[in-house]
């Protein structure tokens, strides 16, 4: 093995590096039994992204321009909570936030149906803590989803 072989399997990473040697990781969410494309099949990390940019987008202006009355110090201070509320109450009630609405995503449990309170509660609040929410697993799926038995997929 020259270096710049070596080299490449440590920047491509070990995923990259195993399947050089043959193993075969199957498609993002193969483990879950969900279909590899179409409705069903499991978000892509650029998708889930894009939802919670436009979500936070959206809950930091409600928090600058209605609850903190233009005080950036107050915005600060409403954002996580009416974030955390306005997911649960998303959630909870239709599987979606408008963020995921507009990327075509919804919250649900392994075997597809919605996803309970209890694990919408818990769910959002990881997500919240941020840390759960940026380890994932090679299916591209969070701990704040795997802490609670969710996936999300595409409608």
């Amino acid at each position: 093995m020259d270096t710049r072989e070596a080299l490449g399997s440590w920047i491509d990473g070990p995923k990259a590096a195993a399947e050089k040697m043959g193993a075969d990781f199957g498609y993002r969410g193969e483990r879950l039994g969900l279909p590899q494309t179409g409705p069903g099949s499991m978000a892509g990390p650029g998708r889930r992204l894009g939802a919670l940019f436009v979500d936070g987008w959206l809950v930091s202006l409600v928090a600058y321009g209605f609850l903190a009355g233009g005080e950036q110090g107050s915005a600060n201070l409403w954002t996580t909570p009416l974030f955390y509320a306005v997911t649960v109450l998303f959630l909870a009630t239709t599987g979606t936030t408008i963020g995921k609405r507009l990327f075509g995503l919804r919250v649900v449990r392994l075997d597809g149906r919605r996803a309970t309170i209890p694990q919408v509660l818990l769910r959002t609040l990881l997500l919240c803590l941020v840390v759960p929410a940026a380890v994932w697993d090679r299916d591209s799926r969070g701990l704040h989803d795997k802490a609670v038995g969710t996936v999300e997929v595409r409608f």
